[in-house]
């Protein structure tokens, strides 16, 4: 049983790892890979509405995807997005990456191998994935612009479209922490965190929704 004040905590994470941009046509969208199919949906629509000539999707598989996803995360979505009428020749796959570091790398020497001239990305993850996608391109490839975008639904439906409202909280709580531990690591530049934000990660830790976070001794995801 997931507590009011949980839920409550949850919802401020949530909120906060939006970054409300305005999609906005791009020269690249990049999928990034997870267990959520949902970002396939969301970037086959956002290449049909004009945003993006081309596509990449990224990933290989993890633990949560390896069952869900057996030919690997970027392979699936390409499948998906070829269902929901993208043609063949508007994607690229970079099957490799185990994390996102290794996500906007890699997209990058698939993206140069193709020739793809790139001045922005339409960078397209899990809703509470936004926040931290975001700081890390912004480290990690500075040279071009960055414009977030996730399957928009409240935490509630979120929850109840993947099916483990637990799970769904742990990755919120995790993607959390790495804003705040990842620029001191290199990896992406500083967010402020609101104070209120901050309290909710802490309580939340407390109650035990730690799963996804990053062991001291294991090298960032």
């Amino acid at each position: 049983m997931i507590s009011a004040q949980a839920w409550a905590d949850a919802q401020l994470l949530w909120n906060y790892h939006f970054m409300h941009h305005d999609p906005r046509p791009c020269s690249v969208a990049v999928g990034l890979g997870s267990h959520d199919l949902g970002v396939a949906d969301v970037t086959a629509e956002l290449y049909h509405q004009g945003m993006a000539p081309v596509i990449v999707f990224t990933g290989a598989t993890s633990p949560t995807t390896r069952a869900r996803m057996p030919r690997g995360e970027a392979v699936h979505y390409r499948e998906r997005a070829l269902q929901l009428g993208v043609p063949d020749s508007a994607v690229l796959l970079e099957p490799r990456a185990t994390n996102t570091g290794e996500n906007i790398e890699f997209t990058r020497a698939v993206l140069a191998e193709a020739d793809v001239k790139v001045s922005s990305v339409l960078l397209v993850s899990k809703p509470y994935e936004e926040r931290r996608s975001y700081a890390m391109m912004r480290k990690l490839w500075p040279e071009v612009e960055v414009v977030c975008a996730s399957t928009r639904m409240s935490l509630e439906e979120y929850a109840d479209s993947i099916g483990d409202a637990r799970m769904v909280i742990d990755m919120i709580v995790g993607a959390l922490q790495r804003v705040l531990v990842f620029p001191r690591l290199n990896l992406a530049i500083e967010q402020d965190v609101p104070d209120a934000v901050a309290a909710a990660f802490e309580r939340l830790c407390a109650e035990g929704f730690t799963s996804r976070l990053m062991p001291a001794d294991v090298a960032p995801q």
